[in-house]
């Protein structure tokens, strides 16, 4: 097998890895926060800070612009999200430049599989990481909703996944 095909199958192992440990984190967030409401909690997938029914329906456009937030809640959505930002900012920078550091193992024509998995081994502690926080994040958020807003937002995703479906199956055919 090719350093490349090794490396590739390293790192499909360290994502998967990855994945796992922060499906784990997460199931338990959801489960302890979930303070006896029933059903799934308050958190449903997707990937912090991208747009979609997760985390990125938490800026002031994507889902939550359906829910009609006070000037208030809009105040105190933005002080979280700088605060997030500003606090995990050294988070941040570590993982890019780890991951630079994971880009220069294969520079240069060559490949030096030791130090690309070394430094993947190294990324996968901080993404966990940076995945808690994303989901703390969420639930902060989360908590400046009303009741209302929050059945609201469940509406919400639950149509946009009932479209994406849709869409998927069409692309299918």
């Amino acid at each position: 097998m090719s350093k490349l095909g090794r490396f590739k199958m390293i790192a499909v192992a360290a994502i998967s890895a990855i994945a796992l440990a922060a499906s784990i984190a997460v199931a338990q967030t959801v489960t302890t926060q979930d303070n006896g409401q029933g059903g799934r909690g308050a958190w449903h997938g997707g990937r912090g800070g991208h747009k979609g029914p997760g985390f990125g329906g938490m800026r002031e456009g994507g889902l939550f612009r359906q829910l009609n937030l006070t000037d208030d809640q809009k105040a105190k959505m933005k002080q979280i999200r700088e605060s997030f930002a500003q606090t995990n900012k050294p988070l941040r920078d570590q993982l890019r430049a780890k991951r630079q550091e994971l880009r220069q193992a294969s520079e240069g024509g060559t490949f030096n599989e030791a130090l690309a998995t070394q430094k993947l081994t190294e990324i996968a502690p901080l993404e966990a990481k940076l995945m808690g926080e994303r989901v703390k994040l969420h639930q902060e958020m989360l908590s400046v909703l009303t009741a209302e807003q929050k059945a609201q937002l469940e509406q919400a995703r639950a149509q946009f996944k009932t479209r994406q479906g849709e869409r998927r199956n069409r692309n299918n055919q």
